[in-house]
């Protein structure tokens, strides 16, 4: 009995601890707080983040005017003749295509600069290091940026305070 009860106690232990390692700690990070902060070093991490709200709106523009012509089309299906219709089809496909092309374009661009600028830029280096070593120290296993730079809203819906490492972050960078 006292063999089972010792085996159980032993499972139970071991069990334990691997749902103790499942346990993700996750951090939130302002990066735009950062880059206000380090306003000359960060540069062209911003730059790069104005070129992607500027593409985000010509792309909005594009598929308003898309979804505006799909609008008419439906209008014109009851009214107009066929070669009428054929001609705003015609005119639909190269403007659906013009927008697909844009977008992969326009993303390859933007991702190239991004490479180039975490590989090449020292604030950005610099910054990526900081908060790598604030997150193995501080047990994070994730760290997310608390406000999206490409949406009005932020992409955290909700954090407690105490996961920000904003702060530390800010400091750390001071330090060195």
């Amino acid at each position: 009995m006292k063999k089972r009860a010792i085996l159980a106690l032993t499972l139970i232990a071991l069990c334990s601890q691997a749902f103790a390692q499942q346990i993700t700690r996750v951090a939130v990070i302002d990066l735009q707080k950062v880059y206000m902060t380090y306003y000359k070093d960060s540069q062209a991490v911003r730059a790069l983040e104005e070129e992607k709200l500027r593409v985000n709106e010509e792309i909005k523009r594009l598929s308003d005017e898309l979804k505006e012509l799909q609008r008419q089309r439906l209008e014109l299906l009851s009214s107009a003749d066929a070669p009428t219709l054929k001609a705003f089809d015609e005119t639909l496909y190269r403007k659906a295509q013009y927008l697909s092309d844009f977008v992969k374009i326009k993303q390859a661009s933007i991702e190239e600069k991004a490479n180039a600028l975490s590989s090449g830029d020292a604030f950005v280096q610099m910054l990526y290091r900081t908060i790598q070593s604030i997150s193995e120290s501080d047990g994070y296993s994730l760290v997310i940026s608390s406000r999206d730079a490409v949406s009005v809203g932020s992409s955290v819906i909700w954090f407690s305070p105490m996961i920000d490492i904003t702060d530390k972050a800010i400091q750390a960078l001071l330090g060195s």
